[in-house]
């Protein structure tokens, strides 16, 4: 059996879809599933259990011989949350528990981490260990995935394969209970509906113009065929950069908003806010040369062709993946 934590959520419930899709239903769903606006992700999914978050560690601890792999993706991701013991107990402290019971009973461990980690990128966005107890995270979400990152790779102990993926911006399906964070991509949507126009956050740095502000946008099954592949090939242990190497202005990730909905694009700028602009990335790229390197070699999907998926058969509809 394949167990995912953050099943109800946004990653979570995709990676379940695509196992589904892959016609694996020995899964165990782990979440806190009272949540009435995340059920649409995992209503439809086929699975053995659902298994509350709070009673996993101890579940897993009288069924570990059934468990061949976890992949844990539940995690507190609110960059705007400034109470670090919030992600504290999520984000680290649950974290370490799975880890010790992967290591314990010998189970492969795929885990999420954040490009948050890189701060302002001032060492690069590189997922090179060596650099990982230097990093400066921008708010107490990139902290709490860093100082688990560094935690890992202080083991002197481990699960028989582990992964850390760092990911980037992912955006797609089966985010609509994530609010103000939602991909761009989802409120730029609800900004045509609503207004006919998308509104960006102004530049408040010279070196950027308005709306060229640079991230490394991934589409949500991207990740879970990158998930796939090194739950199959398990390759070195380590952390491994989620994104797709090539990182895209928010004007244009608007601009292919409107082209996927047949309207002409109509893109107006607001000031950042002021509680996250001296937080703000203006620049993200991963380096994927790690999990190239072990063998993926699989295209990414464009963000025009992502976006236009996403918009055209999942927002348009409001129907989950």
């Amino acid at each position: 059996m394949i167990v995912v934590t953050g099943a109800a959520g946004f990653i979570g419930s995709v990676v379940t879809g695509f196992l589904n899709e892959k016609n694996r239903r020995d899964l165990i769903l782990v979440d806190d599933f009272s949540r009435a606006d995340k059920k649409s992700n995992f209503s439809n999914k086929k699975y053995e259990q659902l298994i509350d978050r709070k009673e996993f560690v101890l579940w897993l601890e009288l069924n570990y011989s059934n468990i061949e792999f976890i992949i844990h993706l539940g995690a507190r991701t609110d960059t705007t949350e400034f109470n670090y013991s919030i992600f504290e107990e999520l984000n680290v402290a649950y974290s370490k528990d799975i880890f010790a019971a992967c290591t314990k009973f010998k189970i492969p461990l795929i885990y999420a981490s954040s490009a948050a980690t890189y701060g302002l990128g001032e060492l690069g966005y590189h997922d090179d260990h060596e650099i990982v107890s230097q990093l400066k995270p921008l708010n107490p979400y990139g902290k709490s995935k860093n100082e688990f990152d560094k935690w890992v790779l202080a083991q002197d102990e481990t699960p028989p394969f582990w992964a850390g993926l760092k990911f980037f911006n992912v955006y797609g399906p089966n985010e609509y209970h994530k609010g103000r964070m939602a991909s761009v991509i989802f409120h730029a949507f609800n900004q045509i509906k609503e207004r006919g126009e998308v509104r960006l956050f102004r530049s408040h740095r010279p070196d950027f113009e308005d709306g060229m502000q640079l991230r490394d946008f991934i589409y949500v099954m991207d990740v879970a065929a990158v998930i796939d592949f090194l739950m199959d090939v398990k390759p070195a242990s380590g952390l491994y950069n989620l994104g797709t190497g090539k990182a895209r202005a928010f004007y244009d990730l608007a601009v292919a908003t409107f082209r996927a909905l047949s309207i002409e694009p109509r893109i107006s700028f607001i000031d950042t806010p002021i509680d996250i602009r001296d937080k703000y990335q203006y620049f993200t790229e991963a380096k994927m040369s790690k999990l190239i390197d072990v063998g993926f070699n699989t295209p990414f999907i464009s963000l025009e062709g992502g976006v236009k998926d996403y918009v055209t058969n999942y927002l348009i509809s409001g129907k989950t993946y």
